[in-house]
């Protein structure tokens, strides 16, 4: 029996927009990952599997125990949770204290059971984790990517037969990453997982691509899922060339059904004109002209209204299968040292003292370990927070852009923005590249209060690399909120980029196709 299935989903808004309909699915004992592009509806489709959202239509069935995972806890950052108590071990940590306080109950041996090395066991785990070993910890002080281990760790020990995870690797680094890969691997019930991180869905075996289309299921992981789509895309090309000829050669012929029925006409006339022919002949030879001309007209019209409802069907799937383009402003970098530190002491780090040097059109990936000083080196770049000792010097213009998308202004539209914060930059020429990450027509005047995460990050990539001065960029973690195409155009773009930047980013695949030219580690002494 399969442990989620559901059957003509539908969700509309309450104003009337209809978000996604007729979807229908199942899932059995087995890896799934949903993918799609920002804002096409995974995080409501994931509430309404698990009951948060009652669906407009349709009906669920969840027929296993399940547990979920969501990106921003933010319950636990207003709580007072301890760690002990969020893991729910606060109960026998209490126990045991009380017994070895000289405290003697049957319920407090009770409470205990087997777990007296709870307090040794539970600090291992802990520091294995990169979580602090005091289980006294508030929950509230912890960072997002221990905040998310903890939570990650919480529910793999659970009980759950379904786990349904929500952007698990969003403020995970490699080593926390790789362990939720094998905690995925050893986990022995259903997974559902929503990502936009390819190395985590390749662990999947089923992909559910959900886009204004539909909910379409390929049997496979990440990789088989792209060859799918590359296939279905040359497909959709071939079959749209061939909509496209059958509809010249059908306005060709009925161009030359036109020209015949208007030479027999004129022959038609002559002949009366000359009385060569009875008249009741012609008109019967008129009759059946006409009627030949109306029902060939007839079959025209059949076919070319059979042809347009075909072409509006593959524009629709071609329009979903296209890719978006997110053109950087180019200019070419001279190879001089923009950048230059020398013995720079971190402050709120315990980094050994550092030097290097970058010039203007290096791209540098900047790693590692979540804490340990990357983006407080990005601060001291940026002038906002002073080294300890050491010297800094940067003789080039910065911009910086964080997972807040601080760039934009949320009061302005997106075509405003760019040509706000784009000095010199034409409405044609705005409009354009606004075009090129899917913004037409009307649509550019959506305000920047409403876009998503992705759609922010996408507006604020045009914004900083259009600027007048090519700036060094320092980019921390810009692909955190990216749909998976995002993520591919905009690793291509940093690719062709030809200044330079300094990328924080825990995605190999993003890294490797963003194309740095070295990377600087930073490690805790």
């Amino acid at each position: 029996m399969p442990v989620l299935q559901f059957s003509n989903i539908n969700h509309q808004f309450d104003n009337g927009d209809q978000l996604f309909q007729q979807l229908s699915g199942s899932m059995g004992e087995s890896r799934v990952g949903l993918v799609g592009r920002n804002g096409v509806g995974k995080s409501i489709l994931i509430s309404i599997l698990v009951g948060e959202i009652t669906p407009t239509e349709g009906s669920v069935v969840l027929s296993s125990s399940f547990a979920i995972y969501k990106q921003q806890p933010s319950e636990l950052l207003a709580s007072e949770l301890s760690i002990a108590q969020f893991l729910g071990k606060s109960a026998v940590l209490e126990a045991i204290n009380q017994i070895e306080d000289g405290a003697y109950s049957e319920a407090l041996f009770e409470i205990v059971g087997e777990e007296w090395d709870l307090l040794s066991r539970l600090g291992q785990q802990l520091l294995a984790m990169g979580l602090p070993q005091d289980p006294y910890f508030p929950c509230a002080k912890l960072s997002g990517g221990q905040l998310a281990r903890l939570q990650l760790w919480q529910l793999f020990e659970s009980d759950a037969q379904l786990l349904v995870l929500d952007e698990p690797s969003n403020h995970l680094d490699t080593a926390s990453k790789q362990w939720l890969i094998e905690r995925i691997k050893a986990f022995k019930g259903a997974i559902l997982l929503v990502s936009h991180d390819r190395e985590l869905l390749r662990e999947v075996n089923e992909i559910w691509d959900l886009s204004s289309l539909g909910l379409t299921v390929f049997g496979g992981n990440y990789d088989f899922y792209t060859e799918q789509k590359q296939t279905e895309r040359l497909a959709v090309e071939r079959r749209m060339a061939h909509i496209n000829k059958q509809q010249k050669q059908l306005e060709e012929q009925a161009q030359r059904n036109r020209e015949k029925a208007e030479q027999r006409a004129s022959h038609g006339k002559r002949m009366r004109k000359d009385g060569s022919q009875p008249k009741i002949l012609l008109d019967a030879k008129k009759e059946s002209a006409t009627a030949r001309a109306s029902n060939s007209s007839k079959n025209e019209q059949l076919r070319r209204a059979y042809l347009q409802q075909q072409e509006q069907v593959l524009a629709l799937r071609q329009e979903h299968l296209r890719g978006q383009n997110l053109y950087l402003n180019s200019m070419p970098s001279r190879s001089i040292k923009v950048v230059t530190m020398f013995d720079g002491v971190l402050p709120f780090t315990h980094l050994a003292p550092l030097t290097f040097q970058v010039c203007a059109n290096e791209k540098i990936h900047l790693a590692g370990k979540n804490g340990c000083g990357k983006s407080t080196l990005l601060k001291v770049l940026q002038g906002e927070v002073a080294l300890l000792q050491g010297t800094i010097q940067v003789n080039t213009s910065l911009y910086y852009l964080d997972q807040h998308f601080a760039v934009i202004n949320p009061q302005l539209s997106m075509l405003d923005n760019l040509l706000q914060y784009c000095e010199g930059l034409a409405e044609s020429d705005a409009r354009t590249l606004l075009a090129g990450i899917g913004f037409r027509r009307d649509s550019v005047f959506r305000l920047g209060e409403v876009l998503s995460g992705g759609e922010k990050m996408k507006l604020a990539m045009l914004i900083v690399s259009h600027q007048r001065s090519q700036p060094l960029l320092l980019l921390d973690e810009p692909d955190n909120h990216l749909d998976l195409e995002s993520k591919i155009v905009l690793a291509q773009a940093l690719s062709a980029y030809q200044g330079g930047y300094i990328l924080v980013s825990h995605d190999d695949d993003f890294i490797v196709e963003s194309g740095p030219s070295r990377q600087i580690e930073l490690e805790s002494t």
